[in-house]
């Protein structure tokens, strides 16, 4: 027997031609969509509108990938919530929902692990397994807000895995994240996170998705970005800021730093200038963030130090502001619930 198509990751266009093609009228496409995407409902059965005659048939044909909480932990301090989901096929990921003053932002995962292995993150430990498909990226958000009844009003691609290397799965999960007829979300409350994929960053320029490209740069130069970040062997930090003013040439969106301070290793005041003097003239944003902790590491920092860097910074003409620490409670950084559950 065939295996079922992935319903949830189908564009409404793709959808369309093959509803027609099962001679049904095109606004069932239409209903079916709504009821997946806006709806959110985890069955055929669920559809009350459509012929008992065509749920049975979807079902036959299609399948809707749920994500199944294995594990939830909410902060007592700011009301973050971590979920561990297990994947129909048996892997994990992880999301975590954050709540702002101006509304509740979704941190969600691309791949199952990572290829990347910057040596101070915990996704990268338990090794890569495989692409999220977009069904599986957008679940995390649907079954997030169904379970916590928070309405989603962002997502951040910055969970587990490097979504430029995922790229055509990803830009199909923000095209159906987008989706009028869909969730319906700008894709301007959206960021997507890259450890510096150049080639990725030149076609997701010329899409012009409207997003906000957040480039994970964590050192100013290349024997210091190196030493953390393997990916920068092939794309050095010239080349990487090349792409980044491209970048912001062609889209108009400014770019965020995420800068990872490692004590003893980049945040200097030499460090500061080094970094100042590579990002001057550009129109950017430096989010600087105390290194998380791992069992497997010796990487420490803290609030003090990237205080300091980020007034190191501000004197040298750089914007920069320190992320606010969420879920420190429940241990709310990628990776490790994931490593667990490997582990177990």
């Amino acid at each position: 027997m065939d295996e079922k198509t992935d319903i949830l990751s189908l564009s409404e266009a793709e959808l369309t031609e093959r509803i027609l093609a099962l001679g049904e009228k095109k606004f069932r496409a239409g209903q079916i969509f709504k009821w997946l995407h806006v709806r959110n409902v985890g069955s055929f059965e669920d559809m009350t509108d459509i012929s008992a005659q065509l749920r049975n048939k979807l079902d036959e044909i299609f399948c809707i990938k749920s994500l199944f909480i294995e594990k939830r932990l909410e902060s007592s301090i700011d009301n973050t919530v971590k979920y561990l989901y297990r994947l129909p096929d048996g892997e994990h990921v992880e999301s975590v929902l954050m709540e702002y003053e101006h509304g509740n932002t979704i941190c969600v995962s691309t791949q199952v692990g990572c290829k990347m292995g910057c040596r101070f993150c915990a996704s990268t430990i338990a090794g890569y397994k495989r692409n999220l498909a977009p069904s599986e990226i957008l679940q995390q958000i649907y079954t997030a807000q169904r379970d916590s009844g928070r309405k989603i009003g962002g997502v951040v691609l910055m969970g587990i895995g490097e979504p430029l290397d995922n790229y055509d799965n990803v830009v199909k999960f923000l095209r159906l994240l987008s989706d009028p007829h869909g969730f319906g979300m700008s894709l301007r409350h959206v960021s997507v996170s890259t450890c510096g994929i150049v080639p990725r960053i030149y076609d997701l320029a010329e899409l012009g998705l409207g997003i906000t490209l957040s480039v994970s740069l964590h050192a100013p130069d290349d024997r210091s970005r190196s030493a953390v970040m393997p990916v920068n062997d092939r794309w050095g930090v010239e080349e990487l800021m090349t792409a980044c003013r491209h970048y912001f040439a062609k889209t108009g969106r400014r770019i965020s730093f995420e800068y990872a301070l490692i004590n003893g290793h980049n945040d200097s005041r030499e460090d500061a200038r080094k970094l100042a003097e590579l990002l001057g003239g550009g129109v950017c944003h430096v989010n600087l963030i105390p290194v998380n902790k791992i069992k497997e590491r010796d990487f420490t920092s803290d609030r003090r130090s990237a205080q300091r860097f980020a007034k190191y910074l501000g004197e040298l003409g750089i914007n920069a502001t320190v992320r606010r620490t969420l879920g420190a409670d429940i241990e709310a950084a990628c990776g490790q619930l994931r490593r667990e559950a490997e582990q177990s």
